[in-house]
């Protein structure tokens, strides 16, 4: 187990989603990690405490710094829930569950979570921003729509799958609908004559 490599594999990934998504402050980014997996073993199976703590250690940090809120996905015994800061809890009026994840029914990166976190609670759902997937532990229940792959050089973190998205909104209209500000300009131009079209045709 290369600590080293994880924490720079991480540092990575998480730096990069956040540069690509351009989350705006007080929005949510959720974490799942399987730290199992990270390890080459079976999601479950082998959860390891020092491991969630080199991971959250990396994450936090970078995504204080862009003034978001972090989520940690617990695993399928918690039916997923999440934990949050209480700060997160009351902006988006979340549901509160009541439960203390550890390593055995949670998992180990939201038990170190717990500790890690100021006010810590736990919620049993969210509608996030974008999100990091370690190991497969699908976090798309979590996923506002429209989820859009973020696609790095780093595919892997330890020996588990990587997974990055952000989320835009959703697409409303039809093949006349147009959905950016220049293509507007391009067929609408400025002027005094210019008509609105009908939009009854």
């Amino acid at each position: 187990m290369d600590l080293d490599s994880i924490r720079q594999e991480v540092r990575q990934a998480i730096t990069g989603l956040m540069e690509i998504a351009e989350l705006k402050p007080g929005q949510i980014v959720v974490l799942g990690c399987s730290t199992s997996e990270v390890l080459g073993k079976r999601i479950g199976s082998a959860g390891n405490v020092q491991i969630a703590e080199v991971i959250l250690d990396e994450v936090m940090p970078v995504v204080k710094s862009h003034g978001v809120f972090l989520a940690v996905q617990c695993c399928e015994h918690l039916n997923r829930a999440l934990v949050v800061e209480q700060e997160a809890a009351d902006k988006y009026d979340l549901e509160l569950v009541t439960v203390y994840p550890v390593p055995t029914a949670g998992g180990a990166t939201s038990g170190t979570a717990m500790h890690k976190f100021h006010r810590p609670v736990v919620v049993e759902s969210i509608r996030a921003y974008a999100g990091i997937d370690i190991g497969n532990t699908l976090i798309g229940m979590h996923i506002r729509p429209v989820a859009v792959p973020v696609r790095l050089p780093i595919k892997m973190i330890g020996q588990a799958n990587l997974v990055l998205c952000r989320t835009r909104p959703r697409l409303v209209g039809g093949r006349r609908a147009i959905y950016a500000l220049d293509k507007i300009e391009q067929k609408y131009p400025k002027s005094v004559d210019a008509q609105v079209p009908d939009c009854t045709k």
